[in-house]
């Protein structure tokens, strides 16, 4: 391994001897290191920008269809958005506590150990995040390619074409600079959320001009179907899924500018903005739309625009577009900093945790996570898939801020800048225990599936990250494909901050060119 150990020595003078600034992008010591480029509005972009993609604009009937009424629909609309709080509130607890990127994988592997964490990867790199960018970036190209094709739907390989477009484009941005990503995130939320404001503002008209028939409490608490607690089970799961992407923002705890008041601001900001947008977007569609209409219709927003704008209802696909496009760099974005947080601890290739010497950007992470989408893309069984793991992500936000209070017990005494109430886990856990024990009464053989595509991780753990002492050809190859994907590259490993690390971590986070270690090596002790 001395070879190894001499390449990594010489590539982490690179930067130096081309007249690059040692500190640039690192935040102590002068090594190469993540950028802390993120702000508080960025921050806010990060969590409305993934919360808000094409679903509030497409299809908000999935509530309202098993709600079974307007009122009811828009009761599950403000009860989830609290939730949605109450659980982001948790996740602030445990980013300052455990400052690391990754997000909720980082704090299951701490608190439960390192099988539970890998599972956690495991099926996010797997399914999750390469089935739900593909399938963001289909709407993209779906709504770009709309007015080409007025009469008939556009070809099936000129959306995958243009969704891959969209994908290499928008990776290119996040391997060229932090700040460029987190400008086009900020960009394009502010353009959504203009979008929707437009629609507020037209409901708002739609009232003063009478047009309130569905808001008054008679007509709008009217049941169109039998009441069934199970339909109320599955409207409250469909508003959950609704705000998924709330706890992004801890997967780039690390490049945040001031993560203990910016991580927990950013949260009060946004959970509760996204939160009225949604119920004020569903109000004013029901100015425009009976319940009938509105879940008849295909494209929500669309026939709003068509109803109420006029010639100006091109506005509302383009919106579409807008939101698409910023979803999927939001998604490219975090997903990222997941893989790279999982191959810095030892779950994934090391070549993942590495950086560019000098623009600071996990390129060799991007790049896997654009690779993994575009395969996504050429399958014609990914939104099977995101129906079988949807059950398994929200599996693990319960496991998570169960861990918080697991860590509350297990180390009463670590530093927690925030420290929140231990009725808030309590109160999430509650409502989460309700709909994941429905989501196995009506879906059992969904939720076994996803069960059972997370458990092939288990196998994987044990023979590459468990197992230690593989053969030293396969250690060989992998060092030598290493040198030579950081050469491809330029990336080195990351000097890390050294006060927010643990023992454990430490030994975890060896470069991976030092005498004695092997590429991969988990170091963990579960």
């Amino acid at each position: 391994m001395a070879e190894g150990a001499r390449l990594r020595s010489s590539a982490e003078k690179i930067p130096e001897e081309q007249g690059q600034d040692p500190g640039s992008g690192s935040s102590s010591g002068g090594g190469v290191g993540l950028k802390k480029e993120i702000g508080l509005v960025s921050a806010c972009g990060i969590i409305v920008g993934n919360i808000i993609g094409s679903g509030i604009f497409v299809s908000p009937k999935g509530v309202l269809e098993n709600a079974g009424s307007v009122g009811m629909a828009l009761v599950v609309w403000i009860v989830t958005g609290i939730i949605t709080a109450v659980g982001a509130l948790c996740y602030a607890e445990l980013g300052v506590t455990i400052p690391k990127s990754g997000g909720d994988y980082s704090y299951v592997k701490d608190i439960f150990g390192g099988l539970a964490g890998f599972l956690r990867l495991w099926i996010a790199v797997l399914v999750i995040y390469p089935t739900n960018q593909a399938v963001i970036a289909l709407t993209f190209s779906n709504y770009v390619l709309q007015p080409l094709f007025p009469t008939c739907f556009a070809p099936e390989s000129g959306l995958r074409l243009l969704a891959a477009v969209c994908l290499l484009l928008l990776t290119w941005v996040n391997c060229a600079s932090v700040r460029w990503a987190t400008r086009v995130q900020d960009i394009f939320t502010a353009g959504k959320l203009l979008a929707l404001g437009l629609i507020i503002i037209m409901g708002i008209v739609q009232i003063c001009k009478g047009e309130y028939f569905w808001l008054e409490p008679k007509n709008a608490f009217e049941n169109f179907q039998e009441p069934d607690i199970g339909l109320i089970a599955l409207a409250f799961l469909q508003g959950s899924f609704a705000y998924g992407g709330w706890n992004f923002l801890n997967y780039v705890t690390e490049e945040l500018v001031n993560p203990y008041k910016n991580l927990p601001r950013a949260i009060f900001i946004s959970i509760p903005l996204v939160t009225f947008v949604y119920v004020f977007a569903n109000i004013a569609y029901v100015t425009a739309m009976s319940p009938q209409e509105l879940l008849a219709s295909n494209a929500v927003a669309v026939t709003f625009g068509e109803k109420l704008l006029g010639v100006m209802a091109w506005i509302m696909p383009i919106s579409v577009a807008l939101s698409t496009f910023g979803g999927v760099n939001g998604s490219l974005f975090t997903s990222s900093r997941l893989f790279f947080a999982g191959a810095r601890e030892g779950h994934l290739p090391s070549l993942l945790a590495m950086i560019h010497i000098k623009r600071c950007t996990p390129i060799p992470a991007l790049l896997f996570t654009c690779l993994s989408t575009l395969l996504m893309l050429v399958t014609s069984d990914m939104y099977t898939l995101i129906n079988y793991v949807g059950f398994i992500n929200y599996l693990f936000y319960g496991v998570t801020v169960a861990g918080q209070i697991v860590l509350r017990w297990k180390k009463p005494d670590i530093l927690r800048p925030i420290k929140v109430n231990l009725i808030f886990p309590v109160i999430y856990l509650l409502f989460w225990a309700f709909l994941l024990v429905f989501s196995l009464w009506s879906e059992p053989v969904v939720c076994g599936i996803g069960l059972a595509i997370m458990l092939t991780g288990v196998p994987v753990y044990f023979l590459g990250v468990h197992w230690q002492n593989k053969p030293q050809c396969f250690n060989k190859f992998v060092d030598a494909m290493t040198r030579a994907g950081q050469k491809l590259c330029v990336v080195v490993y990351p000097q890390v901050e050294t006060e927010d690390v643990s023992e454990e971590t430490k030994e975890q986070r060896t470069p991976i060119y030092t005498k004695g270690s092997e590429a991969g090596d988990d170091g963990a002790h579960d």
